[in-house]
């Protein structure tokens, strides 16, 4: 069992919440219940992931979870690109955003990788 309070990863995917939660307040309010909400859940689910999967038994588990937290970092990139396409974001702030995704996807795969090495 990991205690993901101590992760670096889910520390940093914390603050990732936050600035998501501030730049999407911006968005025209007929957004709230779309690329709004999708973006939220995103962020969200990358540090709940990494939750869930330190609360799991086994190391497959753990990964598996990680998976999902990676896999919601790329759509996360991929909503954001299309909010900066639509201006909703001007591109210094995806930019910025973004440096935290691809530091969080590291994270993640050295954290993977260093799973598969304990089994």
């Amino acid at each position: 069992m990991h205690f993901f309070k101590d992760l670096e990863v889910w520390k940093i995917s914390m603050d990732l919440i936050v600035n998501i939660y501030d730049v999407t307040n911006t968005f025209p309010a007929k957004e709230q219940f779309g690329l709004t909400s999708q973006i939220n859940r995103c962020a969200v689910s990358i540090s709940a992931n990494i939750a869930e999967g330190c609360g799991r038994s086994t190391v497959n588990d753990f990964n598996h979870f990680l998976d999902i937290s990676l896999g919601s970092s790329f759509e996360l990139e991929t909503l954001l690109i299309a909010a900066q396409r639509i201006k909703y974001i001007k591109e210094e702030k995806t930019t910025t955003i973004m440096q935290s995704i691809h530091s969080i996807q590291k994270m993640l795969y050295a954290l993977r990788k260093s799973n598969n090495l304990r089994k």
